[in-house]
C-alpha cells in the first residue's frame, strides 16, 4: 500500500523541521499525530432512533471507516435519558486512514465553510491536543446535501504524542493545519 501524501511530508519534511525548532536530544522525541476522533452528539435522537442511522451513515462517509453509536452514562429524567442509550455517533481513525482524512479536511473540506477565514487556535488542552468543532456536516463533498435531512455539525480532535501545547501547534501547522494568521 502507498504511503499518504501527508504521511510522507511529516517523515521527510515535518520532523526535520520540529526537531530544529525545538532542540530535541533524539529523533524519536519528534512529537506525532497519535489519532483523530470525530465525534457527533444527536440529542434529538432520544425522542427519534433514526438518527443515529443516519448519523453512523454520514460519519462513516466521511472518515472512510464503520463509526461506532456513544452510549449515555447516566440517566437524566429532565431529558427523558436512560442509562445506555444511543445519543452520538463516534469514528476513531489512526494510521493511513488518518493521514488521509487530514488531507481531505484541510484541502478540500475547511476551504468549503463560507466566509472561511482559518480555523482558531484556542482548542488545544494543556497537553498537545486540539479540539474543533464543524458546524455542518455537508462541507464534506462525501455528503449530499439532498439527502441531509438535518444539518449538523461535529467534533474533531486530534491527539498527538507532543508535551505542549506550542509542539502540538506546531506539528498541525506543519502538516497544513489553516490556523488563522496573527496568533501564537
Amino acid at each position: 500500500m502507498a504511503t499518504t501524501r501527508l504521511k510522507e511530508k511529516y517523515t521527510k519534511e515535518v520532523v526535520s523541521h520540529l526537531h530544529e525548532k525545538f532542540q530535541y536530544k533524539s529523533i524519536m522525541q519528534v512529537p506525532h499525530l497519535d489519532k483523530i476522533v470525530i465525534n457527533k452528539g444527536i440529542g434529538a435522537a432520544v425522542s427519534d432512533k433514526k438518527l443515529i442511522d443516519a448519523g453512523l451513515e454520514e460519519i462513516t462517509l466521511i472518515a472512510g471507516q464503520k463509526a461506532v453509536p456513544t452510549m449515555s452514562k447516566k440517566a437524566v429524567s429532565n431529558f427523558k435519558l436512560r442509562e445506555k442509550m444511543p445519543i452520538g455517533v463516534k469514528v476513531t481513525l489512526r494510521g493511513d486512514k488518518m493521514y488521509e482524512f487530514l488531507d481531505r479536511l484541510t484541502s478540500i473540506a475547511l476551504p468549503r465553510v463560507r466566509d472561511f477565514q482559518g480555523i482558531s487556535d484556542k482548542g488545544f488542552d494543556g497537553r498537545g491536543n486540539y479540539t474543533f468543532g464543524v458546524k455542518e456536516q455537508i462541507i464534506f463533498p462525501e455528503i449530499q446535501i439532498d439527502k441531509v435531512n438535518k444539518i449538523s455539525g461535529m467534533d474533531i480532535t486530534f491527539v498527538t504524542s507532543a508535551k505542549t501545547d506550542e509542539e502540538s501547534y506546531e506539528l498541525l501547522k506543519s502538516l497544513g493545519m489553516p490556523f488563522t494568521k496573527g496568533k501564537k
